[in-house]
């Protein structure tokens, strides 16, 4: 029996947010961008929960999630660094960005630091192009990045 654990309760406020659905085939969209938030990631168990919930099959489910690139089915670092490489970004240097994240991560695009602090990820146009380059940690832009910047946002990050 279980006793209130945290996945129980995000298990129970996802199947709430399913049923106050109408169209229960058109929500999954919004219903896979609900599960993400609340774990992070969207595991083989959360997807046949949902296909479960909102009676569809989990092929269906597992179509979409594999085919938008927004969602992920392994767990992401603490601090999702993702740097733009859309045309405006790239020339005015986010290709030496993103080599400077790699080089002191450890770590390629995709993947995630050993320690679940860090994942570093690549966007093709973030629609900031003003503001070029661009680096999204989580939520946060930050416009006319710099490579210099790299090591000072790291560290400040782990703090």
């Amino acid at each position: 029996m279980c006793t209130g654990c945290n996945n129980c309760s995000k298990f129970k406020e996802l199947e709430e947010f399913i049923q106050k659905q109408d169209n229960k085939e058109a929500a999954l969209i919004a219903v896979l961008h609900k599960a993400q938030g609340l774990y992070g990631y969207l595991s083989e168990e959360v997807q046949e929960f949902i296909a479960h919930k909102l009676e569809i099959p989990v092929s269906k489910v597992y179509g979409v999630v594999s085919f938008y690139s927004f969602f992920t089915t392994v767990p992401k670092g603490k601090y999702v660094i993702s740097v733009c490489t859309g045309t405006a970004c790239f020339v005015r240097g986010a290709g030496d960005i993103l080599e400077e994240f790699k080089r002191k991560l450890g770590i390629k695009e995709g993947e995630t630091t050993e320690d679940g602090l860090f994942t570093l990820d690549v966007l093709r146009c973030v629609g900031a192009c003003s503001i070029a380059p661009v680096v999204l940690i989580n939520d946060e832009v930050h416009g006319y990045f710099k490579k210099e910047q790299v090591e000072s946002i790291l560290d400040g990050l782990k703090e």
